[in-house]
């Protein structure tokens, strides 16, 4: 789309402001050598010409670059954000100036959110690149008029996966979704290294307090948790893990974690981090034990693994204390501090998971859309992983973008692994 076509059609803060977004996007192009490698390769195959593709991510420089590299391979995007506030105003109208369509803005209105998803969706997309889940969601249940046109799309997280799986389950999805958030080079990295470090960026910007020292009380330890855990050691600090599955718990202990129930963890905690994906994973009874000062945020998809309503309800006041900070000064003198709202912290407060990181992700997901354009009608109306074969090419684009070389097999070598008879 042209730039006076996009601008036309998007709501965006302030155009204004897109200068100080291009210099972002061209800051984290600069440092995500496998998109750039694809995108050369789109430019060269059009992939996506004629169609159109609405992508929801949170909206930041590094998802601004997966939405040009998209459009580089002939796409007609459109994009909105995954978070309210993810979303980067700068970045949005530095979009709309490269032609991509945008509807978002940081912050919005509840209603007004919802309303700049339904007019991501209302283009009647060919594809979708989904975050968390909520534009498959809405064309299934209250949109269904707008999917008619859907080949397919690729989601990013585990939260989106688990509700795309159920909607397969029970015999509701409608197209082939890919799983991107299941691809080693997610997991492994995005989950893991990105999660770790950009939570720990978002929480030391926002609090500008030591970590050393200090109770860190990961809850949950799965990929992300894994990271966040391991990022908090790094930093000094003593980490108690809870879980509720017996053989995380134990590699979480094996790993060097204190392992306790939140029942116990909430009265040693100094800083809390959920990354679970469930809800009210702190609650009330956790409120009622916590130390004066205690700190906690959230790194799942939704703000709802630490329950608001129960600690506001034991509050006799809350109130802003720094910018993406409140205080909430219970009944009983003691405080209780909520970073980002809830929202993801890593995002909602900091800049996400870095270039380099999402370099590998996003490219996942750019493949895994053109994959799925390619086989939806014999792919059918599931949740598939991502062909292992586009996993290792991410892996080798970053190896060699990294000047590191690897052995291969030799015939015999391969034949030899090959073999059931006796060697």
């Amino acid at each position: 789309m042209s730039q006076t076509k996009a601008a036309e059609h998007s709501i965006v803060r302030d155009i204004a402001l897109a200068p100080e977004g291009h210099l972002k996007i061209d800051w984290v192009q600069a440092h995500m050598p496998v998109l750039n490698r694809i995108r050369k390769q789109f430019e060269a195959e059009q992939p996506f010409k004629g169609l159109k593709v609405a992508i929801s991510l949170h909206l930041e420089a590094k998802t601004a670059y997966l939405a040009k590299v998209v459009q580089a391979g002939g796409a007609d995007v459109t994009i909105t954000g995954s978070n309210p506030l993810s979303t980067q105003d700068d970045v949005c109208a530095a979009l709309v100036e490269d032609g991509i369509t945008v509807y978002a803005k940081y912050n919005p209105e509840p209603e007004e959110y919802k309303q700049l998803l339904l007019r991501t969706l209302e283009t009647k997309p060919d594809l979708i690149i989904d975050d968390g889940g909520d534009l498959i969601s809405i064309l299934h249940s209250e949109r269904p008029d707008l999917r008619e046109q859907v080949r397919g799309g690729a989601e990013e997280t585990t939260t989106g996966i688990l509700r795309l799986k159920a909607m397969e389950k029970d015999g509701t999805l409608q197209f082939p979704m890919v799983a991107v958030n299941d691809a080693f080079c997610k997991y492994l990295f995005d989950n893991r290294y990105g999660t770790g470090q950009s939570v720990w960026d978002g929480i030391n910007r926002t609090t500008n307090l030591v970590v050393a020292g200090k109770t860190v009380v990961v809850v949950g330890y799965g990929w992300c948790g894994k990271g966040v855990a391991m990022r908090a050691k790094g930093l000094g600090a003593n980490v108690v893990v809870t879980e509720i599955d017996a053989i995380k718990a134990v590699e979480a202990y094996m790993d060097g974690f204190t392992v306790l129930p939140m029942s116990e963890a909430a009265r040693a905690g100094d800083i809390f981090v959920t990354v679970t994906g469930n809800r009210d994973v702190i609650r009330g009874e956790h409120y009622d034990v916590m130390k004066d000062g205690a700190i906690l945020s959230n790194a799942g998809h939704f703000d709802v693994e630490v329950n608001k309503p129960e600690l506001e309800a034991r509050a006799q006041n809350v109130h802003t204390v720094r910018k993406n900070i409140e205080e909430y000064k219970l009944k009983d003198g003691r405080s209780i501090y909520l970073l980002a709202e809830g929202r993801l912290v890593n995002l909602a407060a900091g800049d996400g998971h870095p270039a380099e990181i999402m370099d590998m992700t996003f490219a996942l997901q750019a493949l895994s859309l053109k994959y799925v354009n390619e086989h939806y009608e014999r792919i059918g109306s599931k949740v598939v992983n991502v062909p292992y074969e586009l996993d290792e090419q991410v892996a080798r684009f970053k190896l060699e973008s990294l000047g590191i070389s690897i052995d291969t097999l030799s015939a015999e070598q391969q034949s030899y692994l090959a073999s059931w008879q006796e060697h």
